[in-house]
């Protein structure tokens, strides 16, 4: 037996570590993920039995005018999500300077990363509170009415992702610093012997070196900005009427307040769908500009 051990230690222990979280993977979120697929055709409250109903759920779905608004506000959430990465990476360059008095700077950013989800929309629903929040006083100071942004349908969702950009862009921030403290220095030094100064330092040096951080800031962002769900809960429970709902709120909507967990079902499995096939043309493109072919 111990010889046995011996010959196939090669392939053995690492089997063995890797076992639980494979396991793990395969039933946490592969079998569960089928299991949901499979619900979404069905008519279930959660409690009776299962009635097949084929694809009605999803016709019902795509004649659903409250999908499209949550459809919409995803894309809005997108949209504006996408200056997660920027904005992380111009803090990462400011912080990484050796100035004094930086490191309180680097715990202010950091801050709203280890805060949680519900914390931070609890404060910014302060922040919009038109009558005693930080945004009245300001326009207090203004001599001017503050805007029930919470209350409005136009703004309500730029409000709620301006406050899920907080944290995110200390996450986009903490990633860059750790790509910039593994730069190449000595790519960094023929550059400034080459008289390579700022932009032209930061994009022919330095942000090639950061392609990686980037497909990484990138694809979690997008998939951070796909399944928002913590900020609308807490800051406007899709309200009002809908407006500021998305996709992985009105599937809890749907499955936990009205008992139809084959229609819930069937809008996460079109949200599955939408971050599978961005995450599939995503890589698909990094791998042209890593073979240079894009």
């Amino acid at each position: 037996m111990h010889s046995l051990l011996h010959r196939h230690r090669g392939w053995l222990w690492p089997t063995l570590f890797l076992a639980p979280g494979v396991i793990l993977f395969w039933v946490v979120i592969v079998a569960s993920s089928a299991e949901s697929l499979r619900i979404s055709f069905f008519q279930w409250d959660g409690l009776g039995d299962m009635s097949w109903v084929g694809v009605d759920n999803y016709i019902a779905l795509f004649h659903d005018p409250q999908f499209y608004t949550s459809l919409k506000n995803n894309i809005i959430w997108l949209v504006l999500f996408m200056a997660a990465p920027p904005l992380g990476l111009a803090i990462a360059l400011l912080v990484n300077q050796q100035l004094r008095g930086l490191r309180l700077v680097k715990t202010l950013f950091f801050m709203p990363l280890v805060m949680s989800q519900v914390a931070v929309g609890v404060v910014f629903t302060w922040f919009y509170d038109p009558a005693n929040g930080l945004l009245a006083l300001v326009f207090r100071a203004m001599n001017a009415t503050a805007p029930a942004l919470l209350s409005d349908p136009q703004w309500v969702t730029v409000a709620v992702v301006i406050a899920g950009l907080w944290p995110q862009v200390s996450f986009c921030m903490i990633l860059f610093m750790a790509g910039l403290n593994n730069l190449d220095d000595s790519q960094i030094e023929a550059a400034r012997v080459d008289g390579a100064r700022g932009f032209r330092m930061l994009y022919h040096v330095v942000l090639p070196q950061l392609r990686q951080v980037n497909f990484i800031a990138i694809a979690i962002t997008v998939i951070g900005a796909l399944r928002s769900f913590d900020m609308v809960s807490v800051m406007t429970g899709g309200g009002p009427f809908g407006s500021s709902s998305v996709l992985a709120y009105q599937m809890y909507e749907e499955s936990i307040q009205s008992y139809r967990f084959g229609y819930g079902a069937a809008i996460a499995a079109v949200l599955f769908v939408i971050m599978a096939l961005f995450i599939a043309w995503y890589l698909y493109r990094m791998l042209r500009i890593e073979r240079g072919t894009a």
